[in-house]
């Protein structure tokens, strides 16, 4: 058996591990956690993993809500003013 090299166990490692900023959602209804679609109007807890441990983020009051905060929807990207076309040198005819 061959010892893999530590550069590569590292990053393989790191592949594995959660982003720091991932978030979640779990519900806050009575009972034992189920599903989050199981009682779609009970509250969420929004959790932030911060590299360690899972932190509270806010709450929100449906299953919707927690959808907009973990998939908001993608921002339109402005587009670059386009440049203004090169005049001719003074030297060049028209």
């Amino acid at each position: 058996m061959t010892d893999e090299p530590l550069e590569r166990w590292a990053a393989r490692r790191q592949g594995r591990l959660r982003k720091p900023g991932e978030l979640k959602a779990i519900p806050l209804g009575t009972g034992p956690q189920r599903a989050a679609h199981v009682d779609p109007d009970a509250p969420r807890l929004i959790l932030e993993w911060d590299g360690f441990a899972w932190q509270v983020l806010m709450t929100v009051e449906n299953y919707s809500a927690a959808c907009q905060i973990l998939n908001p929807a993608p921002q339109p990207q402005q587009r670059p003013e386009p440049a203004p076309p090169k005049q001719p040198g003074r030297h060049r005819k028209p």
